[in-house]
């Protein structure tokens, strides 16, 4: 066998225990999640039941078990491409009181055994090079990188397999059969609890808990990222301090490229509150978001503010860090004007530069951003001058259409500091967004994220940087593994 290319899936394996010939019939758990990940990897044909085939496009046979080796036979020949690649698999329990096994079947006892099944099989016959990358993310973003072709479950050119992990089997079984392990540890956070000068304190669930306990006593295993590499992304105000350090790639006459002014509030009823933004040169309006940026559904809560009154009632989770994305270029009345009240919103054109970064390649993208400060006040009048709550994952409010193009984008200064950042953070898939303040060309860093869905980007180019970006890292760990210590030989 050149490797599992098509499969033959009996009913016993896909149906529930207790379907019967009437009722219509009930899939197991985790049916639905294997059906897609078989129909976007790089296998040709699959067999299954017939109304699922529909659904899926997949080829369906009705055959008697004891007619299987004919059935075989005859794909062979109608599945050219694949030859005698094809796997039948069973349900290893009896349903039928013969407890005789077919001699041509795969028994396995429940689904999420399958993908498992098929990288162990693979990867006795691939090459010496291929790489078998263990994923592990809610089901929805698995979903989307599988459509686009990302995790494919078998895979010759480009020496990559990808195995979806379960939480449903032993994690040590499976990580033997692993040597990287890509996560989004993000999704699967119950509670953070930051401070700013430890590692933040994190809960996650039982099965990524488990998994961050088993992966010390299997070294062989390369983390794409660490976990502890992820804690800065977590934290919005760690990443504000961090990106004070890109004043080291400005220049004297040319654009340059900073972090969004910020300021760290406790409480909105502060009565320093108005002195302490005025000197962090934060001014209105300004967005306020919760310092936890992530793992967490009230990390995006926001609120656009208007007045200094309105931070009094605000909703958004404190600790929050008040942001002002733009501020005027007239630095000496530290963003005030002579009456002392807080300057007018600076636009950005409404256009926002999202850079993702795979590995040593940079892409980005241009998408809509926040309306002009007309229009925002427009909506504020309307709220009754209210702050502009919003959840940014949803309802974030953009304008109609964006300003600037790619024209405006200094392509190599934002390539420098995704530079910088990647060699800060020590991460190898992370994405950035940059808004350009007019009049003075500022790039303004205004996001950091890890393991972005770069879905901007086409795909032709993205998984390709992508796959290249996770073989480069394992290379770099196993390098950095294989060579030998330095050891002091003087003499004493």
């Amino acid at each position: 066998m050149g490797g599992v290319r098509a499969l033959i899936l009996d009913a016993s394996i896909l149906l529930a225990d207790d379907c019967d010939g009437n009722a219509a019939p009930t899939l197991r758990s985790g049916a639905d999640f294997l059906f897609c990940a078989l129909h976007f990897s790089q296998f040709r044909k699959v067999n299954l039941l017939e109304k699922m085939s529909e659904v899926y496009s997949f080829d369906c046979f009705k055959v008697s078990i004891s007619a299987v080796e004919v059935l075989m036979n005859e794909i062979a020949v109608a599945w050219d491409d694949v030859g005698k690649d094809v796997l039948f698999v069973l349900s290893n329990v009896d349903t039928g009181g013969d407890t005789k096994k077919h001699p041509s079947a795969h028994y396995v006892k429940k689904l999420e055994e399958l993908p498992l099944t098929l990288c162990c099989l693979n990867k006795k016959v691939a090459s010496k090079e291929a790489i078998t990358v263990g994923y592990c993310m809610k089901p929805s973003r698995q979903a989307d990188f599988a459509k686009r072709g990302a995790f494919p479950l078998y895979s010759i050119q480009h020496d990559l397999m990808f195995l979806p992990l379960s939480y449903d089997l032993s994690i040590p079984l499976q990580l033997q059969e692993i040597d990287v392990i890509l996560h989004k540890a993000t999704d699967e956070i119950l509670s953070v609890e930051l401070n700013l000068s430890l590692a933040p304190k994190i809960t996650y669930t039982n099965g990524m808990e488990e998994l961050r306990r088993t992966l010390p006593s299997h070294p062989h295993c390369c983390v794409i990222d660490p976990f502890n590499n992820i804690y800065p992304v977590l934290d919005r105000l760690k990443i504000q301090y961090l990106l004070l350090g890109l004043e080291d790639l400005n220049k004297e006459g040319f654009s340059k490229i900073r972090g969004a002014h910020f300021l760290k509030v406790d409480s909105y009823n502060d009565p320093s509150l108005t002195d302490k933004l005025l000197e962090a040169k934060v001014s209105l309006p300004s967005i306020v978001k919760p310092q936890v940026a992530c793992g967490v559904s009230s990390a995006h809560s926001m609120a656009i503010v208007f007045s200094l009154e309105d931070y009094k009632e605000l909703q958004v989770p404190l600790p929050a860090v008040i942001q002002v994305v733009d501020v005027s270029s007239n630095e000496e009345n530290n963003g005030v004007d002579e009456k002392g009240d807080p300057q007018e919103y600076v636009d950005h054109s409404s256009t926002l530069f999202k850079f993702y970064v795979l590995g040593e390649k940079v892409f980005h993208a241009v998408k809509k951003s926040t309306p002009n400060g007309d229009v925002l006040m427009k909506l504020s009048q309307a709220n009754q001058l209210k702050p502009l709550v919003f959840d940014s994952l949803k309802s974030l409010p953009t304008a109609e259409k964006n300003q600037f193009g790619d024209e405006a984008v200094d392509l190599e200064l934002v390539k420098n500091a995704a530079n910088l950042l990647r060699g800060k953070l020590d991460l190898t898939i992370f994405g950035f967004d940059v808004v350009i303040q007019e009049g003075t060309g500022d790039h303004v860093i205004v996001d950091v994220n890890y393991l972005p869905s770069f879905k901007e980007v086409p795909d032709d180019v993205a998984i390709p940087a992508f796959w290249d970006a996770i073989k480069n890292k394992f290379q770099e760990v196993q390098q950095t593994i294989s060579q030998p210590q330095n050891v002091d030989t003087k003499e004493t």
